[in-house]
């Protein structure tokens, strides 16, 4: 079973019995069935399932249609896995699809629906492809009510507000401003600011949505900073744990970013991965937590809630936290594939910062096991990433809980639409910090060399490449897909070289010792799919090789980002065969800015693709023609099962 961290795009199909609408339900049939088969099919027979029944008893996941097949498995393999391992009855309803989803139906006792539905999350609900898949319960009461498919988002946010400000007076008051500026950052020059800014990797600040509502208020965006004690003078505990971290200077985003959220303004902050953007919204979240007029004892739940794409990522968050120890704050990270009971555990004894992946964050806030009204400081960490993921259905379900007067951090390595829509809909007229620049870019302290080879002869390449390590090397080697990783790391076993791996098929357990045998250098080579690719942050690590280039350009760059950490230089290794031709042109564009060497032949695919695409264009526009009057015919016919190469390679 995968946890739907990414597909091995194999199609799986499984023809099945489909439960009959408005049926009478056979108790006695559907038993035998059960008894001989475990699942929800038998043979070519129809069960005769009263659908109502069956749901109103059940928890629904919906699950893109196009993984339905996949979903069940060879034979029913998946989901007879599925339910001998949760004990639940699994039913797919596919005449019940809709907008391209497809329910499932949990049944069976409450632990047994639960136990399948958290198995389903880790399989669906933290998918890293574009297609959005949901793994979010409902029963069908509560469908007609919240249909994750249907719902209108910005209309239950506007309900939702409304009826907040309503209870204000319920809540709490916010304290948000902590900042005292230094008399010294205060007297700048607006033209020494801008040298400051420009010094730092090119800071770009802006107030973001300056439209006419907010275009009367009276905005100030606080100089930057140049040292940890200009940021934090009045917080002598919190600069004593910096100092213990053997930091010299806050980095570039650290610098700007300080000022602006000590004054209890909402940050957008757009840097890449590794420039410490983790550090830059959590001191002066521990500061805002100690600073509440209200006892620890009595805020009812968390204060600071984080939300992050990937467990990886969540849970070297929650180790950051674990270096700095502030009035006993505590943190706990809750995250699919984790126990959720004892995740459940840590935060009923009472934890202030919460770092959470959207799907378990969302999983027990409707269970009501996490009370997230108490959140007054909410942190979206790689929002880019998390919409790619399709987490935002999860997220917008699990900020309709949150008091909307807190304070908001989004953090992101781009800046899309879909991060401008959550910005506009969940912050406060926010300033925006831009770091370096928001063109697409590979960190500078990396070499990247890239080679055009044959599928056939990567592998040797890979081999040679291990022979050559030096003795203080390390390496991650990026696959398309998890297979891939485990046939080499069977290989290398077998050769007595010593590797881990990482991949959604492993367990987390596995993952993260994969992980700490790198950090602490009992293994020198980790093989990875793009689970790796963001978030992990291992400052030794000398080389990237990507055997497999990646699904595409802007996975490439993370890859890249995984070397060349803290100050240090790295080298990545792209390997590229003739179907890769279409990420030339793109791949040419990161080379050149990074003022790297481009392989001649490199150029030459890129035109090759260009031309061919301008060719297959035309062929189109021929066949379009040709098949007037027949609107709902693909062109095509013979051509398209030429070569793709064009003959001229």
């Amino acid at each position: 079973m995968n946890d739907g961290w990414e597909s091995d795009n194999e199609e799986v199909t499984f023809e099945y019995p489909i439960p009959v609408q408005n049926e009478t339900y056979n108790d006695k049939a559907k038993e035998s069935n059960w008894r001989e088969d475990g699942a929800c099919y038998k043979g070519n027979s129809t069960g005769n399932y009263k659908n109502k029944t069956q749901h109103e008893k059940g928890l629904v996941v919906y699950i893109d249609s196009k993984k339905i097949g996949k979903f069940i498995g060879v034979g029913g393999s998946n989901i007879k896995d599925l339910q001998s391992r949760s004990n639940a009855r699994i039913y797919v309803d596919k005449s019940s699809s809709r907008d391209n989803y497809t329910p499932i139906t949990l049944t069976g006792s409450d632990a047994a629906q639960q136990k399948a539905k958290e198995l389903i999350d880790e399989m669906y609900g933290n998918t890293n492809t574009k297609e959005q898949t949901i793994g979010t319960e409902y029963t069908k009461k509560e469908k007609t009510q919240n249909d994750n498919i249907s719902f209108d988002w910005n209309k239950a946010s506007k309900e939702y507000n409304e009826e907040q400000q309503n209870k204000q007076e319920d809540y709490p008051p916010i304290v948000k401003n902590f900042y005292v500026e230094d008399p010294a950052i205060a007297n700048m020059s607006a033209e020494y600011v801008a040298h400051i800014r420009k010094a730092n990797n090119n800071i770009e600040v802006q107030r973001v949505f300056d439209d006419e509502e907010n275009s009367s208020k009276e905005f100030h965006i606080p100089n930057p900073v140049q040292t940890f004690e200009q940021a934090f003078h009045n917080y002598p505990e919190v600069l004593e744990e910096i100092r213990k971290q053997g930091f010299t200077k806050p980095s570039p985003i650290q610098c700007q970013a300080w000022p602006i959220l000590l004054s209890g303004k909402d940050l957008i902050g757009i840097a890449q991965t590794g420039t410490g953007k983790t550090l830059a919204f959590l001191l002066p979240a521990l500061i805002h937590i100690d600073g509440q007029g209200t006892p620890l004892s009595e805020r009812g739940g968390p204060n600071v809630l984080v939300l992050a794409p990937t467990r990886e990522l969540a849970l070297q968050i929650e180790k950051e936290v674990g270096k700095y120890s502030y009035r006993g704050i505590k943190a706990v990270c809750v995250y699919g594939g984790g126990s959720r009971k004892d995740q459940v555990d840590l935060v009923s004894k009472g934890v202030q910062i919460v770092i959470a992946t959207p799907g378990r964050l969302n999983d027990l806030v409707r269970a009501k096991l996490l009370d997230v009204t108490s959140v007054t400081y909410l942190v979206l960490d790689e929002a880019d990433r998390m919409l790619d993921m399709g987490f935002e259905p999860q997220i917008r379900k699990s900020l309709l809980y949150v008091r909307p007067d807190r304070q908001t951090v989004m953090t992101s390595a781009t800046w899309p639409e879909g991060v401008r829509r959550l910005a506009r809909s969940y912050m406060q007229d926010p300033i925006q910090v831009f770091v370096g620049s928001l063109d697409l870019v590979a960190v500078h302290s990396v070499m990247q060399q890239v080679y055009i080879v044959e599928e056939e002869d990567k592998m040797n390449t890979l081999y040679n490449f291990f022979r050559e390590m030096e003795s203080e090397d390390k390496v991650i080697v990026f696959f398309a897909k998890k297979s891939k990783v485990d046939d080499f790391a069977s290989e290398l076993a077998l050769s007595q070289v010593i590797c881990q791996s990482i991949h959604g098929g492993r367990d987390q357990d596995d993952r993260e010792q994969a992980l700490e045998d790198l950090k602490s250098g009992l293994v020198r080579i980790l093989l990875a799919t793009d689970v790796a690719s963001r978030g992990l942050d291992i400052e030794d690590v000398t080389h990237v090789f990507n055997y497999d280039f990646p699904r595409d350009i802007e996975e490439y760059v993370h890859r890249v980002g995984r070397t060349g950490r803290a100050g240090k230089t790295g080298k990545s290794i792209t390997l590229m065969t003739r179907k890769d031709w279409s990420h030339a042109k793109e791949l040419i564009s990161i080379l050149e800015e990074a003022s790297q060497e481009v392989p001649e032949e490199l150029y030459r695919m890129a035109e090759r693709y260009e031309a061919w695409k301008e060719k297959r264009a035309q062929e189109r526009e021929t066949e379009r023609s040709d098949a007037r009057g027949y609107s709902n015919r693909r062109g095509g016919g013979g051509r398209q099962n030429q070569s793709r190469w064009g003959g001229n390679w």
